[in-house]
This record gives C-alpha cells, sequence and structure tokens, in this order.
C-alpha cells in the first residue's frame, strides 16, 4: 500500500480551533477512538461524526468559523467530536493486521464512547458517511438520541455509481495513497454545489476565483491522512446495509440538509421520505 503525504503544517486558525478542546483517547472493545471535547460537561451533549477522510477540524471548522453558529452550540452544548479510527490529528497508520470494522463495529464504538463520559440521551451532528453511522446508531439504541442533524445523509446500500466511485478511490488508496487525484475526488464528495448558502464556483474556485480558504485547508488536511485508515472506513461504508425500513422506528427530531447538486441529493429524499413526517425536516440548499 502506497503511504499517505504529510504537509508541513495547517493553519493557525485550524490550530486554535483544535487546541481549544481536550482529546480523550477511549478504548473500546473494537479499538481506540479519539474523542475532543469542547464546552461545560454539565450542559447537553452533541456528539458529532465526520465523512470519509475527515475529522471533527476538516468536516466541522466551517461551523465553528461562524462565530454565530459556535456562540450558538458552544452556549448550549457540550460537543464531543467523535473520529472515525485513524482520522484524527496526528494518527498513525492501524495496523494491517487489525480486523477492519464493519459500520455495525463503528456504532458500536459509539455507545461505549457515550458510556465513558457517562452520558445519557445525547444530539447528533454527522456528515454523509457519519449521517450514515449516526443514524444507524439511533436506531440500534433509541432511548439514547434525542435527535439527528443529518448534512447529505446515506441511508441505502451504494448505489452503481457511489460504489464505481469508491472502488476507485479504493485503488487510489491501495496503490497511491492520498494523491491529487484521489483529493479531487474527496472534495468534490464535499464541496459539490452542497453550500446552503454560496454558489460551488466561490468555494471550490474557478479560473477567475481562487479556492476559499475553508477548501484550501480541507486540502492540506487531507494530505496529513493516512491512507491506509481511509482505505479501512471506506470499505465499511462500501458495504453497508440498507438501513430504509429501520427509519420508520425512529421518533426523535431529524433536520436533514442536502444542497440540490450534492451526489447524495437523492438518497437525502429517500431518507426523509421514509422518517415519520411529524418528526422530520428536510432544508434543501441551491
Amino acid at each position: 500500500m502506497a503511504e499517505s503525504s504529510s504537509s508541513d503544517s495547517v493553519s493557525v486558525d485550524v490550530e486554535t480551533i483544535y487546541l481549544g478542546g481536550k482529546e480523550h483517547i477511549v478504548r473500546t472493545g473494537r479499538g481506540s477512538v479519539s474523542v475532543i471535547v469542547y464546552g461545560d460537561k454539565e450542559k447537553p451533549a452533541l456528539v458529532t461524526y465526520p465523512d470519509l477522510a475527515l475529522n471533527h477540524v476538516s468536516c466541522f471548522q466551517g461551523l465553528f468559523f461562524c462565530p454565530e453558529a459556535a456562540t450558538l452550540l458552544l452556549h448550549n452544548f457540550c460537543i464531543y467530536h467523535i473520529s472515525p479510527p485513524g482520522h484524527e490529528l496526528g494518527a498513525a497508520a492501524i495496523c494491517p493486521d487489525d480486523p477492519v470494522l464493519s459500520v455495525d463495529d463503528l456504532t458500536d464504538q459509539i455507545i461505549e464512547v457515550l458510556n465513558y463520559f457517562r452520558l445519557g440521551a445525547v444530539m447528533c451532528m454527522g456528515v454523509t458517511a457519519g449521517a450514515y453511522i449516526l443514524s444507524m446508531f439511533a436506531m440500534k439504541y433509541r432511548e439514547r438520541v434525542l435527535g439527528l442533524i443529518l448534512v447529505s445523509p446515506l441511508c441505502r446500500t451504494p448505489s452503481w455509481t457511489e460504489w464505481f466511485c469508491n472502488k476507485v478511490m479504493s485503488n487510489l488508496l491501495y496503490y497511491y495513497g492520498m494523491c491529487s487525484l484521489l483529493k479531487e475526488c474527496l472534495l468534490y464528495r464535499y464541496f459539490s454545489k452542497v453550500s446552503l448558502y454560496s454558489d460551488q464556483s466561490e468555494v471550490r474556485g474557478s479560473a477567475e476565483v481562487p479556492e476559499s480558504d475553508i477548501v484550501q485547508a480541507c486540502r492540506r488536511l487531507l494530505d496529513e491522512r493516512q491512507s491506509l485508515n481511509v482505505f479501512r472506513f471506506l470499505q465499511a461504508i462500501n458495504r453497508r446495509p440498507d438501513i430504509t425500513e429501520g427509519l420508520k422506528t425512529l421518533k426523535c427530531r431529524t433536520l436533514i440538509f442536502v444542497g440540490e447538486n450534492s451526489p447524495f441529493y437523492d438518497e437525502a429524499l429517500h431518507m426523509t421520505a421514509r422518517l415519520d413526517r411529524r418528526y422530520c425536516a428536510l432544508v434543501e440548499g441551491r
């Protein structure tokens, strides 16, 4: 397998956000998990889970760059950022002999994290692959979830298009590591006109418009990912089961965000249609 490359550093702003919380390494029956905790532990808990190849910095930094949102969240919640195995900042490569975790294993890690911090029912916020993991968690442990905030969520087995894209990314990871082509595939996944408030060209950049700071920071942080660790998470997501039927059992409040040009737009609509409309709301962005 190709080794992932390293960038020289991350921006000062990103480091400031990272250092604002305290990292806990939680040892579970399915391996260790990095959890970054922000805020007063006496406040209600908000658990986050990022998308593929991201962690709390690269996935949620845009939210924390917004003073109004950051103030609102930290005023009302203690935030527990859970990273997929080996996705935390500075993570070493996972031993190749360790078993590849399934999506079921990843959801069971979350319940162990909640028990470690002695948390009761929590709010959950996830993005794409992370939204799938948290949705499955809410189905398995309904009494532990107060509400879900999901961005471009998944709920079905991969479509042929997604399956093919994932296989291409798997091969790139295996043979070339975090190469330029793989980063472009991932950035398309993250920023394919999914912003609720701005045009894609303002984020990804164009011939006339430079890339936004958040895309540049994300690109640098992708350089730090260990290709083996991303490969293992991608394998789990590409083998995920369809959880559509289980969505009908969810009674927690669910808020879904999706951009109309997101690669996962149809998936978000499908999920919304299967949830109980009394408890679900959809926000579409252009």
